[in-house]
């Protein structure tokens, strides 16, 4: 499974433009590429809506060496409703805590030298007050299982990633794919897991042959699948292959064939104005700064 890359977390967003503010001025990440789709995505990459929509990726460094966010735009939804499944993404980075304090970003230190902050929306972020590890700044993404064995068996033994850290009294574990990458540590919880309106998605890479032995397990294990083996076009750059998953508490997983995501995945040094200039079009800002006014 050394092949195997965790890639990006989906975030629904409705206030793009804070958003934006968010990532790249507290964060301190960069536009990696943006897209416009006027219709919505074959493997719902932006949710179950079939309107025009936009997918910002950002990140610390190239999506090839980097975990990053995809953030998803549907046109005219301005928020969504938050369940319990997201716990947070940590990140290390003093660079970030400073922005933040600067910025007059709302941030509570839950730990000595930790911060909690939210990105617009409510989606919790943990900033580490240090330097940040050579490989990736983004250490790890959280959610909440209603069953950690269970999850276990799943993430584990059927998706192959290796458990570095199990914690039975606390209900977590810490899992990935290889020590430089940014781990999944799933948080056990008391009863049901809600992924609500705003749910997201974890996404990985694997070698394109390993998709549909990947989709077959799956069938055999009477695991759910939610899109079967599909390909997806992005205009002007390469199609890839995914296939979605959904482990036992429903949390949306995507494995994309690696070759072809690394050719789509390039930066593109047009990608900040790209988003600068679709969010000036949209407008949505005004229409936010208004909702504030009436408030």
């Amino acid at each position: 499974m050394a092949t195997r890359r965790a890639l990006h977390f989906v975030f629904k967003v409705g206030n793009r433009f804070q958003t934006a503010r968010f990532y790249r001025d507290v964060l301190g990440m960069k536009v990696l590429r943006h897209e416009e789709f006027e219709e919505g995505c074959k493997a719902t990459c932006n949710g179950p809506y079939d309107g025009k929509w936009s997918k910002t990726m950002v990140g610390f460094g190239p999506e090839d060496d980097h975990f990053v966010a995809e953030l998803t735009y549907n046109y005219g939804i301005k928020d969504y409703k938050l369940g319990n499944d997201f716990k947070g993404i940590t990140v290390a980075s003093s660079q970030a805590v400073s922005n933040a304090q600067k910025l007059k970003w709302p941030l509570t230190e839950i730990a000595e030298g930790v911060f909690e902050t939210e990105a617009p929306g409510g989606y919790k972020f943990y900033l580490q007050n240090r330097s940040p590890p050579q490989s990736d700044p983004v250490l790890k993404v959280t959610l909440a299982v209603s069953d950690l064995q269970k999850s276990l068996n799943y993430w584990s033994n059927l998706l192959g990633m290796k458990i570095y850290e199990k914690d039975e009294e606390k209900q977590r574990a810490l899992l990935g794919y290889a020590d430089n990458q940014c781990k999944l540590e799933l948080q056990g919880i008391k009863g049901a897991v809600d992924h609500a309106a705003a749910f997201g998605r974890i996404a990985f890479s694997c070698p394109q042959k390993e998709l549909p032995d990947l989709e077959d397990l799956m069938k055999r294990e009477k695991q759910k699948i939610l899109t079967p083996l599909v390909s997806l076009d992005t205009p002007g750059k390469a199609t890839v292959q995914v296939v979605i998953l959904a482990d036992p508490d429903g949390h949306e997983i995507c494995f994309v064939g690696d070759e072809a995501f690394r050719e789509l995945s390039k930066v593109d040094p047009t990608g900040n104005t790209l988003l600068d200039d679709a969010m000036a079009a949209d407008k949505s800002d005004e229409w936010f700064a208004k909702q504030i006014k009436r408030k």
